[in-house]
């Protein structure tokens, strides 16, 4: 994939505004990325935050889309846009469809679209690209070293042990039919509604105290972006890391925020991990950092 790093000098800012994306880069598609995906279709195994983002894009672009959701509701508001589906037990990939996406993550039994749908999509005629969406968890803790696809993957906990145990499932699906796999392994999620500045607006945003331990994160949009290219350019078996160009502590990211909002930013708390949520303590349970080479 060819992509065009912006560095920007300050915080990475976590908000749903490109013009205020700052520390930390935007991988951006160049415009001949752009022009090479002629208009195809989707099928979206999880129309949630990420799936449906990259839904509407494409739509925009001609495409035809459809996909799951569990939420008949967010349904029938997609319906208004031109994108079609059931739910994930009812789901029937269309004649015609060119590329597939699983943002569903896996439970203890296993990946839900891999275990009732695998023959189905094995079966899909004139399949170009099938993108699942992972996560960076799948490396573990690294003690606030930085990883790159190179490196072996080494996951913390069980959720992270599914993760990866998903990408291999989905991989050997592809090897086995010849589709061209691509995993997408991405850092935190934020963009519209779901970032800093609607926390620290909401009076919720905390300062943790544990200088040194930093995250990665990824704008939707660039995860759109990153998916985009690709299905432009299949390679199949390739895994990417989707990430900002800097991880950041994140008691440094609310303190920026509240310097853009023009408000005193929360006093500084001590971590301690005794307090804090099992979800929470897995969260500060690892200190990495995240190399995004590939995509650029």
């Amino acid at each position: 994939l060819r992509f065009r790093a912006v560095r920007f000098s300050s915080v990475n800012i976590i908000m749903g505004k490109h013009i205020h994306r700052q520390y930390g880069a935007i991988c951006s598609v160049n415009s001949s990325d752009h022009s090479a995906l002629p208009p195809g279709r989707l099928f979206c195994f999880g129309l949630g935050y990420t799936g449906a983002r990259l839904a509407r894009a494409l739509r925009a672009s001609g495409w035809q889309v459809s996909g799951t959701s569990r939420d008949a509701g967010v349904m029938r508001e997609f319906a208004a846009d031109g994108i079609s589906g059931p739910s994930l037990e009812d789901a029937v990939i269309p004649l015609g469809t060119s590329h597939i996406l699983c943002t569903i993550p896996p439970g203890e039994a296993g990946d839900p679209v891999i275990l009732s749908h695998a023959k189905q999509i094995g079966a899909v005629q004139g399949l170009v690209w099938l993108g699942y969406l992972s996560t960076t968890g799948v490396y573990g803790d690294r003690g606030g070293e930085t990883v790159d696809e190179s490196d072996a993957p080494a996951p913390g906990n069980a959720r992270s042990r599914r993760r990866l145990t998903a990408e291999q499932a989905w991989l050997d699906l592809g090897r086995a039919h010849g589709i061209p796999v691509q995993i997408f392994r991405l850092a935190g999620i934020y963009g519209s509604g779901r970032n800093v500045l609607a926390t620290v607006r909401a009076g919720t945003a905390k300062r943790i105290d544990k200088p040194g331990h930093r995250f990665s994160r990824v704008h939707v949009d660039d995860i759109v972006q990153t998916l985009m290219a690709s299905m432009a350019k299949p390679r199949a078996d390739a895994i990417y890391n989707v990430c900002d160009d800097e991880a950041a502590e994140p008691a440094a990211v609310v303190a920026h925020a509240c310097e853009l909002l023009g408000v005193a930013p929360p006093a500084l708390e001590k971590f301690d991990a005794a307090t804090l949520s099992a979800m929470a303590q897995s969260f500060w349970a690892e200190n990495r950092g995240v190399w995004n080479g590939r995509i650029k």
